[in-house]
């Protein structure tokens, strides 16, 4: 498993020494700037960093339900499903809009107990909980976190901005079990969620 952040790309000119040599290297034959002009642009569209490359984790996905979580009567978030023809598997999304304050050490917490009452082995949560404890960020009234469930990670956003990304299959299928397992401790949430929308 990798724990990574995204960072935004630098768009710092390359060293002079290094532009000389790609121009000699271009004018020592006719077809070499050409083939320069090529690979930059493959590199370009392979590179996980692409400038076409979307941050919209809900690209290609339906919207199916959304619902309410609440805790003692009050409203703790709001939570909306994205997925394809299947809610209960990848790839999906899973949108919270917080309603109430929150450190992100505490939904940490949260996530971790809720997937310990669905099974998770307690050395795995342990490693799980300190790497969400670092990934996940303060909320307040009005913040969303979206949670993208691939095949063999969890990626997140923050208010629309890449936050980070654990690659673990079995993190991933743990975490989003927490809203989706029939065991969830929140079933009339995600009855909501797979209720789908018309």
């Amino acid at each position: 498993m990798s724990y990574s952040l995204h960072s935004p790309i630098s768009d710092r000119p390359a060293p002079a020494a290094q532009r000389r040599t790609a121009e000699q290297s271009a004018n020592a034959d006719p077809n070499s700037r050409r083939r320069l002009v090529l690979g930059l642009a493959g590199a370009l569209l392979l590179s996980p960093f692409s400038v076409f490359a979307s941050n919209d984790p809900l690209a290609g996905l339906q919207l199916w339900g959304s619902g309410e979580f609440r805790r003692f009567g009050v409203l703790v978030y709001e939570a909306t499903l994205w997925a394809e023809s299947d809610p209960l598997r990848p790839p999906l999304a899973l949108r919270l809009d917080y309603r109430r304050t929150i450190t992100g050490r505490d939904i940490a917490k949260a996530s971790v107990k809720e997937m310990r009452q669905l099974g998770a082995d307690d050395a795995a949560l342990k490693r799980w909980g300190d790497e969400m404890a670092r990934l996940f960020p303060d909320v307040r009234d009005g913040d969303h976190i979206v949670g993208m469930y691939r095949a063999d990670r969890a990626t997140f956003f923050f208010n629309g901005r890449p936050l980070g990304e654990m690659v673990d299959a079995e993190f991933a299928r743990r975490f989003f079990a927490i809203w989706l397992d029939p065991r969830t401790s929140a079933p009339e949430l995600r009855a909501a969620l797979l209720k789908r929308s018309r």
